[in-house]
C-alpha cells in the first residue's frame, strides 16, 4: 500500500510555502500579469524558502528531500500565482535538474550551488519553431571543431530565457541519427554567437518570461557538454518524465485557487433574494470542482510517491498530467461561469486562473502525447 496522507514534514512545508504564496504571490499576480514581468522578489522569495533546493544533494547545497515534497511546493506556488511556479519549475525541474542528474561532478559543482541559493537562474531550451511534440526532429546542431562546440538554429517558447545565467541547450550532432544525432550543453549567458529575444502577447502565465534563442556559430567550450554525445534526447525524456508530475501539481494549485474564489462569490453574489450558494446548479458545479481536484492530487501524489520509492511511474506521470491539466481548464472554466459576466473581466481573478490553465494540457508534453505514452505503456503489457 502507498500512504498518500502529508506526513508531518510534508504538511510544514505546505504551510509555510501556502503563508509565503498568500503573502507575497497573490498580491502581486496581477500587477506581474498585466506588466508580463519576472519578479526577482518572486524569485528571491521563493529561494530563500528553499525551494529551488528541494530534492539536492547537501553536497550541492541543496536540503535534500522527496519529489513528493516539490510537488506540495509547486501546488501552494501555484494557488498563489502560477506564473511564478512556471519560473521555478524551468530552473528547477528541467534546467537544474538535467545537470544534477547528467552532468560531471565539476559541472555539478560549478552551476547547482548558485542556482539553489538563487543566484543564478537556470533555464532549459528543447522546444523548436519546427519542432514541439516532435522533438527528435530538432534543427540546431552542434558541431565539434577544435575543442569547441559551434551551436547554429534556434529555439523558441524558452522559460526565463532572457534572466537566465545558463541555459541547457539539446542539439543534433547528427541529423540522419534521429534521436540519437542529439546532445545536450550549457550554454552561458554572453556566449559570442548567443542571442534572446522576448516573446510577448501571450495567453496566460505572463509573470513568466518565454523568449525565442537564436544560435549563429555560438561557440560552446567542450567541457560544457552534459554527459555522451547522443544521449540528449534521452536525458530530456528522462527529464521530463518527472517534470510532468510537477506540472500536474502546478494544475492542482490552479485549480485550488479557482475553486476557492468560485465557492467564496457564491456566497457574495445573490440573485432572486438568495446567495447562488443555494442553488443547486452552483452546488452541482461546486462538487465536479472539487471532485477533479480531488482526483488530480490523488493521482499527482500517487506517481511522486512511485518515483521516491524508485518504482516505474511513466505511465502514473502520463496520467497525472493529462488528467489534472484538462481538470484544471475543467474547473477553471466553471469558476468563469459561476461568476458570471464579473468572470469575464480582467478584474476578477479567476480571469487569469483561467487563462493560465490553458497552456498546461500543452507545454511539457501535450495531453495527446500523453495519451500516446499511457497507451504505448498499457498495450506493451499484452504483447504475447
Amino acid at each position: 500500500m502507498i500512504d498518500l496522507l502529508l506526513t508531518e514534514e510534508e504538511m510544514m512545508l505546505q504551510a509555510a510555502v501556502r503563508e509565503f504564496a498568500e503573502r507575497e504571490l497573490k498580491p502581486r499576480a496581477k500587477e506581474m500579469d498585466e506588466k508580463e514581468e519576472f519578479s526577482w522578489e518572486v524569485w528571491r522569495g521563493m529561494t530563500a524558502l528553499g525551494l529551488a533546493g528541494i530534492g539536492v544533494d547537501p553536497a550541492y547545497g541543496g536540503d535534500g528531500g522527496s519529489h513528493r515534497q516539490m510537488v506540495v511546493a509547486v501546488q501552494e506556488i501555484s494557488r498563489g500565482d502560477a506564473a511564478s511556479a512556471v519560473n521555478l519549475l524551468a530552473h528547477r525541474s528541467l534546467g537544474m535538474e538535467t545537470i544534477y542528474r547528467y552532468g560531471s561532478e565539476e559541472q555539478k559543482l560549478r552551476y547547482i550551488p548558485d542556482a539553489v541559493e538563487g543566484k543564478a537562474v537556470l533555464a532549459w531550451a528543447l522546444t523548436e519553431p519546427s519542432s514541439g511534440s516532435d522533438a527528435a526532429a530538432m534543427d540546431t546542431t552542434a558541431i565539434l571543431k577544435n575543442g569547441e562546440y559551434r551551436l547554429n538554429g534556434g529555439k523558441t517558447f524558452i522559460t526565463n530565457g532572457d534572466v537566465a545565467d545558463a541555459t541547457v541547450v539539446f542539439a543534433t550532432q547528427d541529423k540522419g541519427l534521429g534521436h540519437r544525432g542529439v546532445s545536450a550543453f550549457v550554454v552561458e549567458r554572453g556566449a559570442p554567437g548567443f542571442e534572446t529575444r522576448k516573446q510577448r502577447g501571450k495567453m496566460g502565465m505572463r509573470g513568466s518570461n518565454t523568449v525565442e534563442m537564436t544560435f549563429q556559430d555560438a561557440v560552446v567550450p567542450a567541457a560544457n557538454r552534459l554527459g555522451e554525445e547522443g544521449m540528449g534526447f534521452r536525458y530530456a525524456m528522462g527529464v521530463l518524465d518527472a517534470s510532468r508530475v510537477i506540472i500536474a501539481a502546478q494544475c492542482v494549485g490552479i485549480a485550488q485557487a479557482a475553486f476557492e474564489a468560485a465557492a467564496r462569490y457564491s456566497h457574495q453574489r445573490h440573485s432572486f433574494g438568495k446567495a447562488i450558494a443555494s442553488r443547486q446548479a452552483i452546488q452541482f458545479m461546486l462538487a465536479d470542482m472539487a471532485t477533479d481536484i480531488y482526483a488530480s492530487q490523488t493521482m499527482t501524489l500517487h506517481a511522486a510517491t512511485l518515483k521516491d520509492r524508485g518504482r516505474p511511474f511513466l505511465t502514473e506521470a502520463s496520467m497525472a498530467k493529462l488528467y489534472a491539466s484538462e481538470a484544471c481548464f475543467r474547473v477553471c472554466s466553471k469558476a468563469v461561469q459561476i461568476h458570471g459576466g464579473y468572470g469575464y473581466f480582467k478584474e476578477s481573478d479567476v480571469e487569469r486562473y483561467f487563462r493560465d490553465a490553458r497552456v498546461t494540457s500543452i507545454y511539457e508534453g501535450t495531453s495527446e502525447v500523453q495519451k500516446m505514452v499511457i497507451a504505448r505503456q498499457l498495450l506493451e503489457q499484452f504483447k504475447s
